[in-house]
């Protein structure tokens, strides 16, 4: 009888949806049939941390000699030299995404999660997206196009005419493999970030990946990934 009402119960509100607020220490939610929140912030999180580490700073702290006199040193410039001298004008150009998936709504939030990841650091500041949009426009450029030195120059000119100097032009790319066995999947998400210098055209690229398992079954994981160690095909 407690069974029966339960499976009443359960059809009835088979309709309904209900929603929570999560405070900032629950877990992001798995998603089931793609990549969801618990995917892509630790791959933006990762490859942003990554990039920015490579990236040296352009303070130039004073420091003094044996004899008392100052002199300039740039922060890790034993392995690279900083673009600028100061926080660093960085033109986030956008992200392409490549993957298997559709990224509906996600994509502009991962945007705006890099953005301001980006523009927290004390070396880099991110032009506005807005005025990115406006001098694409301008130039009638496309974002793979600026990796040609005149047009990174007509692109450069014309933020730098709205009073926005760039000094990195970055872009983000999502790329995804996906293994299949059965009725078992495996995909591989990649997110790579590419700084480039758009004085002269070198570069600096980064990248996370995450791995995660789709399964028609709760025991799929166990199957595939556990004790069994049955991914081996």
């Amino acid at each position: 009888m407690a069974v029966a009402a339960l499976c009443l119960l359960a059809a009835g509100c088979a309709g309904r949806q209900y929603g929570h607020l999560l405070a900032n220490d629950d877990k992001d939610m798995v998603g089931s049939h793609a990549a969801g929140a618990a995917t892509w912030n630790p791959l933006v999180d990762e490859s942003v941390a990554k990039l920015l580490g490579r990236c040296p700073t352009a303070v130039r702290p004073v420091t003094f000699d044996s004899d008392g006199l100052s002199q300039n040193m740039t922060i890790g410039s034993a392995v690279h030299a900083p673009l600028a001298v100061g926080p660093a004008n960085v033109c986030f150009i956008g992200i392409e995404n490549k993957s298997a998936e559709e990224m509906l709504d996600f994509k502009d939030q991962l945007y705006e999660r890099i953005d301001s990841q980006i523009n927290s650091a004390e070396s880099f500041r991110v032009v506005s997206r807005r005025m990115v949009d406006a001098a694409l426009v301008e130039t009638r450029l496309r974002p793979d196009s600026l990796f040609l030195p005149n047009n990174r120059t007509a692109f450069a000119n014309a933020l730098g005419q709205q009073g926005t100097p760039v000094d990195y032009l970055m872009y983000a790319t999502i790329t995804s493999g996906t293994t299949d066995r059965n009725r078992t999947s495996q995909r591989d998400y990649l997110l790579t970030l590419e700084m480039v210098n758009i004085h002269t055209g070198d570069t600096v690229k980064e990248s996370a990946k995450i791995r995660k398992g789709y399964s028609k079954s709760r025991v799929g994981k166990w199957w595939n990934y556990g004790v069994g160690d049955q991914a081996d095909g």
